[in-house]
């Protein structure tokens, strides 16, 4: 049966962050996820999830200046300390909520940026963190994002994350496949998931073209619940999308699979 968790950082906006833990419980969902919880103390967080019996399955590593459109430090040149230091938050606050995985946003390449010093930077800022995470026993995801919500990201597509964590080879990368991202930038969702089933850490849901809740648009959603429930996929799916009103109204898709 699929397991869902509700994105905080989009869904429940009516209300104030530290109360969309409530929200969340009471409309049934069994995990959170978000971007960010640095805005907050970890152990002001972890009281939420322990207070309405909810998991955190995944946040994001800090990711620079996102106010002023930074998407992310790992594949940037020149920030490696502050890229390194931004681990160490993380897993301050992962030990905290108890949360076993989390994403390192690879960044946006500036106009006439050196791609190959990127993808340098990149490669041993992800060994690095990856090498780091396991000591705590975290997974690291990597998530292709499409260039048109993210113009510039330096990964895009399925196949680019997939072939990174091959080139490095640490059992505790794998890839956050996002189905919004990947039906924009590649299509054929399923056999893209078949074809990399091995590799993926975590799923993310929303609606196509607008990201909106996963029972509008060009993909067919109760389809592919369906097909992940009977190949076992074990791992969480995210609601990361934005609700076209008041979150609550826009739960019905949910109901088959909400906690009672």
């Amino acid at each position: 049966m699929p397991r869902f968790a509700a994105n905080l950082t989009t869904m429940f906006n009516e209300v104030a962050f530290m109360q969309r833990f409530e929200q969340a419980a009471a409309q049934g969902f069994e995990a959170v996820e978000y971007l960010f919880p640095y805005a907050f103390e970890p152990d002001d967080i972890a009281r939420e999830l322990k207070r309405h019996d909810l998991k955190q399955v995944l946040f994001n590593l800090p990711a620079g200046d996102w106010d002023a459109g930074e998407r992310g430090l790992a594949a940037l040149p020149g920030r490696e300390g502050e890229f390194r230091d931004s681990v160490e938050t993380a897993i301050r606050y992962a030990r905290a909520l108890n949360c076993p995985r989390v994403h390192a946003m690879a960044g946006v390449a500036a106009e006439g940026a050196d791609l190959s010093a990127m993808h340098y930077t990149y490669l041993n800022n992800i060994r690095l963190a990856a090498r780091r995470l396991a000591e705590e026993g975290i997974t690291l995801l990597l998530e292709p994002i499409n260039s048109r919500d993210m113009p510039g990201y330096f990964i895009n597509h399925q196949h680019d994350a997939h072939e990174i964590i091959e080139t490095l080879g640490e059992p505790n990368v794998r890839v956050q496949m996002d189905f919004y991202h990947t039906q924009i930038m590649d299509g054929d969702i399923w056999t893209t998931f078949e074809e990399y089933r091995e590799g993926v850490g975590h799923i993310q849901i929303a609606g196509v073209p607008e990201r909106h809740e996963p029972d509008t648009g060009e993909v067919n959603y109760p389809w592919l619940f369906e097909q992940l429930d009977q190949v076992g996929f074990d791992g969480w799916l995210g609601c990361e999308y934005k609700p076209r009103g008041e979150t609550a109204a826009g739960l019905e898709w949910f109901k088959p699979w909400r906690r009672l």
